[in-house]
């Protein structure tokens, strides 16, 4: 069985091995958060280089291997085929848009691979095993369909990796490109040359790829103390002004809610991406780190601030996002640091322009910077300050409804409007 066998054998002990590593450190560091489409890819690989090493090697037994048998381990091999290339398409899916919430899109993607299983099944008396120079394989109905229906999910996960890779991160763009681009030679040799039997590299291409830049449990182990640290920080520059770190966690819950909102009614999809969401969530509780630039004499005077003090408040935002350059620029992650620039400097921006430090209009406004300004106005105003007390909730939504297309979005004000009865839910509970 070696003699026909020795890559799908490799290929195997190089993802079970990813596969121990992996929920050994998921073990380790106590990661709690289920990656359940690069789990399914783990064990579906494991079983697709199975039944290609056993089909690589009964194909080149027909002689002592009853045909039954053999064609039941090629449907298996056939179907795990089809499965690896659909769970592939669906982890690219998941880390550049998510997956489909609504059940008529996931029935969408879902149909060619329901529909070629079922092809590959009934096809399978058609099967016909063809003797090569270098190794028997098997040709005819079942393996064209599997053909198709890979050629369909590569070329979506093509497109899915070109549409999303403006808002993807450097290095997950080029992770992702590089498998993908792997998969895609592996695949169209295969389809050329049927004797070479390669088809156990796209998984493992895939599998390490994911593994080692996105799926480690270390690096999401990592970016957790991340979250925390960056939260400590904001909090401590928000103390300055007498706040207890309430006003940075209720910003930053309405601002998550808000852009998964827009997201599921189709609002910016082009821009509110899986990994944009996150970076903006993450980048919510910076939005005033500028303030710690800003005297106390004016950061916590009790009373109104003169037209003096006024501009030099002002001058926060502008000194947020030159500290979150200078402080960020280092992190090797630039997508969060662009949206964390875009939110702590732009987020007094205003619809009608007459905003600062730049006095930008409607989408110049950066999206992540214009969610923010609806979520930080809200709690301004919902909640109780050093110069004044909150105001009554009815007050809050009405400022915010009447600065629709003035201060704020239209359509972030109505979806954020929508949302009224959870908000009120979350502003009295805290």
């Amino acid at each position: 069985m070696i003699e026909y066998s020795k890559l799908q054998i490799g290929c195997m002990l190089i993802v079970i091995y990813i596969a121990f590593i992996y929920f050994r450190e998921r073990y380790a560091y106590k990661v709690k958060n289920k990656e359940i489409v690069f789990e399914l890819l783990l064990f579906t690989g494991i079983f697709s280089i199975a039944f290609d090493g056993i089909t690589a090697y009964t194909v080149n037994r027909l002689n002592k291997v009853p045909v039954l048998l053999n064609d039941i381990f090629h449907t298996c091999f056939l179907c795990s085929l089809d499965a690896i290339v659909f769970l592939i398409f669906l982890y690219i899916m998941d880390i550049t848009r998510g997956l489909p919430k609504k059940r008529k899109a996931r029935i969408f993607i879902s149909l060619p691979f329901a529909v070629n299983m079922t092809a590959v099944i009934l096809f399978m008396p058609k099967i016909t095993y063809c003797h090569g120079e270098i190794t028997n394989y098997s040709m005819g109905n079942p393996v064209y369909t599997c053909y198709i229906m890979v050629a369909v999910y590569m070329l979506g996960s093509v497109i899915l990796l070109i549409c999303g890779r403006k808002n993807m991160g450097h290095n997950k763009l080029i992770t992702i490109t590089t498998c993908i681009v792997a998969a895609l030679a592996v695949t169209v040799y295969q389809m050329i040359h049927p004797q070479a039997l390669l088809t156990s590299l796209v998984s493992v291409f895939v599998i390490i790829g994911a593994y080692l830049n996105m799926e480690n449990p270390l690096l999401q182990k990592l970016s957790a103390h991340n979250k925390e640290m960056v939260m400590g920080f904001a909090t401590l520059v928000e103390n300055r002004d007498g706040s207890t770190g309430g006003h940075i966690r209720r910003t930053t819950t309405y601002v998550e809610m808000l852009a998964k909102e827009l997201e599921s009614r189709g609002l910016y999809k082009d821009e509110l991406t899986e990994d944009y969401i996150k970076n903006l969530v993450m980048a919510a509780p910076m939005h005033d780190v500028g303030k710690i630039a800003i005297p106390d004499a004016i950061l916590q005077k009790p009373g109104k601030l003169t037209a003096e003090e006024f501009d030099v408040m002002k001058t926060h935002a502008a000194k947020g996002g030159e500290i979150i350059k200078e402080t960020f620029q280092s992190m090797g992650d630039d997508e969060y640091e662009k949206i964390a620039y875009q939110v702590a400097r732009f987020h007094h921006e205003k619809w009608n322009g007459k905003g600062y430090p730049e006095g930008l209009s409607r989408k110049e406004i950066p999206l992540c910077a214009r969610i923010m300004a609806v979520a930080d106005v809200f709690d301004a105003v919902s909640a109780k300050r050093c110069y004044r007390d909150a105001m009554p909730l009815e007050q809050c939504f009405s400022i915010i409804e009447n600065g629709s297309g003035q201060d704020f979005d239209p359509y972030i004000t109505d979806v954020f409007l929508d949302m009224k009865e959870i908000i009120t839910n979350i502003v009295e509970s805290s």
